[in-house]
């Protein structure tokens, strides 16, 4: 499937303004994706990422993404929540899994985590839909996230929005953004295992 057709394809049916929980893991990855929908919808960030390590990395992350907000021109309103940090969550999930390499079944696991707890926000909270920006990498497996979305859709009855913000050049877009807004660009994905990489 492409993920990007079905998602320009929603946003060529909405016939109103509409409410998007939005989970974003850093300022660089949301830069693109929030120039791109807030023409669409209000927007809501989780900045939900226990994974994230140290917490030093997970607030700095955090301050990032809170000066883009305040610096991107935006059509719609954006609103920021800044979800729990338990690294405990994330080392549940990663259990069993520590040796696995980046890209494997414990990143699969994270997605996973992160993304329930947008979709259960987005539900408990009466969002019209909700969607991850984790497809503008190029290291990030976009259709396991999709595949998870539409699990989480079917589930708890809140609507994905499909995606591969990586099209259309968005992950290219994103590097002139992030130049363009002096934000700071991490080099590892987030977890330890991720950090022990490079």
């Amino acid at each position: 499937m492409n993920y990007q057709l079905e998602m320009d394809k929603i946003l060529e049916s909405l016939d109103s303004k509409k409410r998007l929980l939005l989970h974003a893991c850093c300022a660089p990855c949301s830069s693109y994706v929030l120039e791109y929908l807030t023409n669409y919808f209000d927007i809501t960030i989780l900045y939900y990422n226990p994974n994230i390590y140290p917490k030093e990395e997970f607030d700095k992350r955090f301050e990032e993404l809170t000066k883009l907000i305040k610096e991107l021109p935006h059509s719609n309103s954006i609103e920021l929540i800044e979800g729990r940090y338990d690294y405990n969550d994330f080392l549940n999930i990663a259990k069993g899994r520590e040796h696995i390499p980046e890209g494997g079944e414990r990143c699969f696991k994270c997605y996973e985590l992160r993304m329930r707890e947008a979709a259960e926000y987005a539900k408990n909270n009466n969002y019209d839909y909700f969607t991850t920006t984790l497809s503008i990498s190029p290291y990030k497996n976009s259709n396991k996230l999709n595949e998870i979305g539409e699990l989480l859709e079917k589930e708890l009855g809140i609507k994905y929005l499909y995606a591969d913000f990586k099209k259309k050049n968005g992950y290219k877009r994103s590097i002139e953004l992030s130049k363009e807004y002096n934000l700071y660009r991490q080099d590892y994905c987030g977890c330890i295992y991720s950090k022990k990489n490079d």
